[in-house]
């Protein structure tokens, strides 16, 4: 992966399994973690980049 990641979508259980945290967490904790998802008619999807901007700017 590049620095930055991707613009690749992932689905709520890839993030959760990333994270390791529950689908349940993901679904409730995206909008205080400040992660914009992208909607896929009513399916959440997450840009791979913005997840890992999110890791780095809080963990990194």
């Amino acid at each position: 992966m590049t620095r930055g990641g991707s613009n690749r979508l992932l689905t709520v259980k890839e993030v959760a399994a990333w994270l390791r945290v529950s689908e349940a967490t993901v679904r409730n904790k995206y909008r205080a973690w400040g992660i914009r998802p992208q909607k896929v008619g009513r399916l959440l999807r997450f840009r791979e980049r913005d997840i890992a901007n999110y890791l780095e700017k809080h963990y990194g």
